[in-house]
């Protein structure tokens, strides 16, 4: 429920769901730019459609990686022919368990924290807007982002990870 002067947040155990929506998106690492697309559901002729978009929005390149979680969808006969006509796309599979090395992963948790958690939405159309307005302001404060570890005092040391003494 939405805060109120003098009044701690709440949050109502019941709601109203209006149906899902899939989302679609490609971070460019270089510059952390989002295309990003809904569908009603994410089966394989969607991904193969954001692919198409994808690949009109970026002719220029003379190869494309895309980075993919392990799901069924990205991996039918049509997504193999479609990897076929376009030989310059070149698909790499995170292992299991391991989407968190997918930067556009670390993306949909931010879309998740800013835009979805505390969000209040209407209808299917409505989610549908709000996250393509939130695809459009994030475009102009991207950033790339930064692998750091800025304190070397919380490092797991190797002798740890491997049992060894050494």
């Amino acid at each position: 429920m939405p805060l109120s002067p003098g009044r701690a947040e709440r949050h109502g155990f019941e709601y109203y769901r209006h149906g899902t929506l899939s989302l679609y998106a490609a971070l460019n690492v270089k510059t952390s730019r989002v295309e990003g697309k809904t569908a009603k559901r994410h089966a394989s002729a969607d991904f193969i459609a954001f692919l198409t978009e994808l690949i009109g929005k970026t002719k220029w390149a003379r190869e494309i990686h895309i980075v993919l979680d392990n799901l069924s969808a990205h991996k039918t006969q049509a997504v193999e022919d479609f990897l076929t006509q376009h030989p310059k796309v070149r698909f790499h599979f995170t292992p299991t368990y391991s989407s968190w090395l997918n930067q556009v992963e670390i993306w949909f948790a931010k879309v998740e924290r800013d835009g979805i958690a505390r969000g209040v939405f209407t209808s299917i159309a409505d989610l549908r807007r709000k996250l393509m307005k939130y695809i459009r302001l994030y475009a102009q404060h991207a950033r790339p982002i930064r692998w750091t570890y800025t304190d070397p005092k919380r490092r797991i040391p190797a002798k740890r990870i491997t049992g060894t003494a050494h």
